[in-house]
């Protein structure tokens, strides 16, 4: 390898990628509530779930904040982190006016996780065969969990609850479902979440990777996985990594299968990124580490 391209490989490796401020305040926003619903809903049987992607009959899947489960009961919500004041429309759209005085329009927030849930309860009665008798106790909740947020009149006939960070936990506190029925557990187990990829310098994407970029052999284990993958590299940023030919390595876990890999010049991974039109290559030299979440289940693969 020549002396460019591995002056060019080093800074790839040395290049930083700050965190996005605002994506990663409403990420730590979420993982607080999840938490705090833990906390408050154990003693009752409730168990949660993260970042819950089901299939669209319209294409595509679509994420759910937060599911909770308890006897034959859910809770489907979606948290919405925002400073300032906010007001609804006629049409049910949430308008939020921020700090600086800048206003931006949500479409329908409570109408599309009310259509999340009936989504979701439709893939539970699907799976099951189940009657309508049957079917799940379904609450469909808008938690607005920011402290520092000024609330409007909400109108009659939303289609979804309004509540503050303390009224939701209320709730889990109030209601005691017991433990979650095994059919619920299952369909709840059969949904998959987002893949996170670590860049250094803290930037986190998210979205859905196709392929590791590590070879046959693991790429293979990738493809037939049932199970979540975790990696992390170590590279060598100093100055003098610049005269080292195996400067990078990544330890890469599938199950109960463990690989440790010298990383090639020009390794990437694909992967399409939440909010970008198509995928892309994400070289290695710039990943910390890996996060990749379990498939579907195979009942819940179309879509």
């Amino acid at each position: 390898m020549s002396f460019l391209k591995r002056l060019s490989w080093l800074m790839e490796r040395r290049k930083k990628f700050p965190p996005d401020d605002i994506h990663r305040a409403g990420d730590l926003a979420e993982m607080r509530l999840a938490k705090l619903s833990r906390a408050a809903g154990r003693d009752n049987g409730w168990k949660i779930y993260e970042s819950v992607r089901i299939p669209d009959p319209d294409g595509g899947r679509r994420e759910i904040d937060m599911v909770i489960i308890g006897g034959n009961s859910i809770l489907v919500v979606e948290q919405k982190h925002w400073a300032g004041s906010f007001r609804i429309n006629k049409d049910h759209h949430f308008i939020q006016k921020r700090k600086n005085g800048d206003e931006h329009s949500h479409d329908g927030v409570a109408d599309r996780i009310a259509r999340k849930a009936r989504l979701l309860t439709e893939l539970h009665q699907k799976r099951l065969g189940l009657s309508s008798d049957n079917l799940p106790d379904v609450r469909v909740i808008v938690a607005m969990t920011h402290q520092r947020l000024d609330w409007p009149r909400i109108p009659e006939g939303l289609a979804a609850e309004m509540v503050n960070e303390k009224g939701f936990l209320d709730i889990i506190k109030a209601v005691n479902p017991g433990k979650p029925t095994l059919e619920l557990v299952e369909t709840l187990e059969g949904f998959n979440t987002w893949d996170e990829v670590h860049l250094h310098g803290g930037l986190m994407n998210k979205g859905d990777v196709f392929e590791l970029g590590l070879g046959t052999d693991i790429d293979s284990l990738f493809a037939k996985r049932e199970c979540e993958v975790i990696g992390s590299t170590q590279h060598k940023r100093g100055l003098f990594a610049v005269f080292d030919k195996q400067p990078s390595k990544a330890s890469i876990k599938i199950g109960k299968k463990n690989a440790s890999v010298t990383l090639a010049h020009g390794a990437c991974i694909n992967m399409h990124v939440v909010g970008e039109s198509k995928p892309r290559q994400i070289p290695w030299a710039c990943i910390d580490k890996i996060v990749l979440s379990k498939p579907p289940a195979e009942w819940n693969k179309n879509g």
